[in-house]
């Protein structure tokens, strides 16, 4: 499918952020998560079953996938909207991240990326800037911002969302967004009881809440490993994932232990699942987790982490168990201050 170079306006009715959305990292990506196309099928049923019961918000970005498989992820979803007639349908949100490839330089080249993700999805409801560009190239960020606010200007989105931004650079650049009156409406971060740093170490929750921005987080379950499915007391070294999660796993998992510890006494007391209680730990938050799933049984582990809230007892033990990890997660290198 060709790129359309001159794209219709959407309908402009505002998004509902729902309580917890899907991320779709693995939806095409062999390096880390193993994809293959035989499972498309499983994908579309993950989708399904998602929005029916409430999960609307369908997380991607235009960098997933390499070589033959790039913008795959942006594909299936596009193939798994269109096709879907159940619950919730009006409701649903389309999310992709454009990249600040060194090559994207101007307003156009960020309007032309966005066009490109929508040919592959059929529609763009929030348009994200994948990360700041702060720690090694500031100048680029402005045209890109403002291509962001022209997309939303023209009807060519309905919501505006960034990336892996600190509250240093959150506070400097927002004024693009409020001088143009374009609504900021989501800002997204790697956060979990295992990478806690943008909100506990630099505040960046409060200046969210000051401009009125919604946080969703990414990475919720850290890559797996708050599942408790690979805890030393569970399973040896040798099960952990093959490839680049190995690597992390073998640092993060025996330091996980006690936030594992505390999840399990938790969910055991819940009858829930350590995934579901590590989910709603995120929504007690006032964030929204987006986990991936690649399997039916996945989506409805994520899904139980809906519809009930943990009390300020188990938040706070969660907390202080959190903040006795000596190396929890690695930050992505993108995120700014």
């Amino acid at each position: 499918m060709s790129t359309a170079t001159s794209p219709s306006p959407i309908e402009t009715n505002p998004i509902q952020l729902p309580q917890m959305g899907c991320g779709t990292w693995a939806w095409g990506n062999r390096l880390l998560w193993n994809y293959d196309p035989a499972m498309d099928d499983d994908l579309q049923q993950v989708f399904n079953v998602c929005v029916n019961n409430g999960v609307t918000l369908f997380d991607t970005g235009d960098s997933y996938g390499t070589g033959k498989l790039n913008g795959r992820s942006e594909s299936l979803l596009g193939k798994f909207a269109i096709t879907y007639n159940g619950n919730n349908r009006d409701v649903l949100c389309l999310a992709t991240k454009l990249a600040p490839y060194p090559w994207r330089l101007t307003r156009q080249s960020l309007m032309n990326a966005a066009n490109a993700s929508r040919d592959r999805m059929g529609r763009l409801d929030l348009a994200q800037l994948h990360w700041s560009t702060a720690n090694y190239a500031p100048w680029q960020e402005s045209p890109l911002l403002n291509a962001l606010c022209d997309l939303y200007e023209q009807g060519l989105i309905r919501g505006v969302g960034l990336s892996n931004f600190g509250p240093q650079r959150l506070k400097k650049i927002y004024p693009i967004f409020r001088d143009r009156q374009v609504p900021l409406l989501t800002l997204q971060i790697q956060y979990s009881l295992l990478s806690t740093y943008p909100v506990t170490n630099l505040g960046l929750k409060e200046i969210c809440d000051e401009l009125g921005i919604k946080i969703i987080a990414y990475s919720p379950l850290c890559l797996g490993v708050l599942t408790g499915k690979y805890s030393d007391s569970n399973q040896p070294q040798k099960a952990y994932p093959k490839g680049l999660r190995n690597l992390l796993f073998r640092q993060l998992v025996p330091n996980a232990e006690p936030v594992i510890n505390c999840l399990r006494a938790i969910a055991n007391e819940r009858n829930k699942t350590l995934t579901q209680v590590a989910l709603n730990w995120c929504i007690a938050k006032d964030t929204i987790p987006i986990p991936g799933a690649k399997t039916i049984k996945q989506a409805q582990d994520n899904l139980g982490a809906m519809g009930w809230l943990l009390d300020d007892g188990e938040v706070d033990a969660l907390d202080k168990t959190a903040a006795t990890i000596d190396k929890p997660m690695v930050q992505n290198i993108f995120q700014s201050r």
